[in-house]
């Protein structure tokens, strides 16, 4: 497993500024975490998502290739980090 943090920098009111994604050995998400403006988290994964967070249909880029575009900041974390947003969103 990898584990991948993205900052999503916008204006949106009803749209995540975090993600926290698990990754499998084919990068597809295996669970995610979604932080929001307000305060807020939700959470996806093979069996539960909800109307504004679910995975993701495609493999995930690599963290350099995400911040290549302005809006987004990616980097790898460890499985604890990624571990206390889930037990937090929960």
């Amino acid at each position: 497993m990898r584990y991948i943090k993205v900052t999503w920098t916008h204006n949106f009111v009803d749209e995540p500024v975090l993600y926290l994604s698990e990754l499998g050995e084919d990068d597809y998400e295996t669970r995610r975490v979604q932080f929001f403006r307000d305060g807020h988290s939700e959470w996806a994964d093979q069996d539960h998502e909800t109307s504004t967070t679910g995975l993701s249909e495609i493999p995930f880029l690599e963290p350099e290739e995400i911040s290549k575009q302005s809006e987004f900041s990616a980097k790898l974390i460890n499985a604890d980090e990624f571990e206390q947003a889930w037990n937090a969103a929960q």
